[in-house]
């Protein structure tokens, strides 16, 4: 393989992408492919950087364009300084979020509109966009009952905002899976974890076959 596969994963919060993207990981590098893990914002020392700010409980003055800028700028850093690398050894790049999410919380559940946030992120990703997008369909409310009842994952400034802003947050999501449907998969995450990481591992062995057999 010499150009790799970049997949992302989306969803609103609480939808169980991150848990579902390591475990496909280890099930992907059991079956002998290259496989590299990340996440946005973070993956890297500048953009973890960037997270901290964006995502600090302390940081609720943030303006909605400023936010929007500093998703795009760890976004840039990190597709330049890891994830084009890794394709270019023809690894397959798990990433947990990418351009999707800021369309879905900036552009729209923050009303800066889509069409400007997706401008601003064609500059940060000079037209890089993944191979497939995993989408892990959840009601909001159950999302935020999830974090809520997990004790161990990271309360961030997001997960602060009132239940409207996350329901936003899907209706944004749908729109952008009309727009770009043949490059969405879409999983029902409210489904038993077992049942998720197969329905999302077998369209991802599908689309690891198809790039394989166009190479």
């Amino acid at each position: 393989m010499n150009q790799g596969i970049f997949i992302t994963m989306e969803g609103p919060e609480g939808a169980g992408k991150t848990t579902i993207l390591h475990m496909l990981g280890e099930l992907l590098t059991d079956m002998g492919h290259s496989v590299l893990i990340t996440r946005e914002p973070g993956g890297i020392p500048i953009s973890e950087q960037i997270r901290e700010v964006i995502l600090n409980k302390v940081n609720t003055a943030m303006d909605s364009r400023t936010e929007a800028l500093l998703y795009a700028a760890a976004r840039r850093q990190h597709l330049a300084e890891k994830v084009l690398p890794a394709l270019s050894e023809g690894k397959i790049v798990l990433c947990d979020r990418f351009i999707d999410s800021s369309l879905a919380y900036q552009g729209y559940a923050r009303g800066l509109g889509m069409d400007e946030v997706y401008s601003i992120n064609q500059f940060a990703i000079n037209g890089v966009m993944p191979d497939l997008t995993i989408y892990f369909d959840i009601d909001p409310a159950l999302g935020l009952e999830r974090i809520a009842s997990n004790g161990e994952r990271e309360v961030n400034r997001l997960d602060m905002e009132a239940l409207h802003f996350h329901e936003k947050v899907k209706e944004g999501y749908m729109l952008i899976i009309e727009k770009w449907k043949e490059r969405f998969f879409i999983v029902d995450a409210s489904q038993s974890l077992e049942r998720v990481l197969e329905q999302t591992a077998s369209k991802v062995y599908q689309v690891i076959s198809r790039e394989a057999a166009s190479r």
